[in-house]
């Protein structure tokens, strides 16, 4: 079959020497919804920028669709493949938020119709047509990443790479892009590859999870098969999420909590209830 995203033994070595990429190998199909965890340095962003050949690997290759990035088809890539950067304002340079989402759809050659039909149809989607005219520089930190990936959007890609994009956010403001993000996979089938260390918003969001530690994919799986191995997790510089911490806890003080932990908020109140419950049976028996 032809993956959404495969990676061949990609390697890459930075200018100073630094080896940021060592042998890493994945394979994502298409409409999956992958997140990427690692510390600070472990090698995700430089990940991320060879899916849409902003770098060349050193060594292996990058294949989207079944077929290798080279010089020849990086316009193709580039429609296929839609790159949110961690930090909006290096995405948006136009003198208005319009502007900037139609900056893509522009330089794919599209009539002004099929240009101005897809802006309005993506702020839309965004819900945020009440920006169209303003300046980017005047948007809040939330407003700027939802018109960078707006950006992206208006172009329909089939993929969509997003580089720490609850970072710098509000607790609300994160959840809700996240919820946005599910719903552009579930109801556009867009494959979405997540890079985060933000354990707690993974479960939530990822139906595989690939964690990376110094240049290499050191596990992958589910998020309860990642996540139950605390020993890689902690030796990444990760943690598990703070629930399964918390379920974690509750064991070591002798409760009798499934294994493995529940990892969101709704798990966890489901197998606390189930604890309650059985205190209280046992606390009815022992009055009787």
């Amino acid at each position: 079959m032809n993956y959404a995203v495969e990676l061949i033994d990609l390697t890459f070595r930075y200018p100073d020497g630094t080896e940021a990429l060592k042998g890493v190998n994945l394979q994502i199909e298409p409409g999956e919804r992958v997140a990427i965890i690692g510390s600070n340095g472990s090698g995700k962003t430089t990940l991320l920028h060879h899916l849409n050949g902003l770098l060349v690997p050193s060594g292996g290759e990058v294949r989207i669709n079944g077929e290798k990035i080279t010089k020849k088809n990086l316009d193709e890539v580039r429609m296929k493949v839609g790159l949110v950067f961690q930090d909006p304002d290096d995405q948006l340079f136009a003198p208005t938020v319009e502007d900037d989402i139609a900056f893509g759809p522009r330089n794919m050659g599209l009539s002004r119709q099929e240009v101005e039909e897809r802006v309005a149809r993506t702020l839309e989607i965004l819900n945020i047509t009440n920006l169209r005219d303003k300046s980017p520089d005047n948007l809040s930190g939330g407003q700027k990443r939802l018109v960078s990936i707006a950006g992206v959007l208006a172009m329909e890609p089939e993929i969509i790479a997003l580089d720490e994009p609850t970072s710098n956010l509000d607790p609300r403001s994160a959840s809700s892009l996240m919820h946005l993000l599910f719903d552009l996979n579930r109801d556009m089938n867009i494959t979405l590859i997540i890079a985060t260390h933000d354990v707690d918003s993974v479960p939530q969001y990822a139906s595989r999870v690939c964690v990376m530690h110094e240049g290499e994919i050191v596990m992958q799986g589910t998020p309860e098969e990642v996540f139950t191995n605390t020993g890689v997790i902690r030796e990444s510089n990760l943690r598990p999420p703070r629930m399964a911490l918390l379920m974690e806890s509750l064991h070591e003080e002798g409760l009798p909590v499934c294994n493995p932990y529940p990892l969101t908020i709704k798990a966890a109140r489901v197998e606390i209830l189930k604890l309650v419950g059985k205190k209280v049976k046992e606390h009815n028996r022992s009055c009787m």
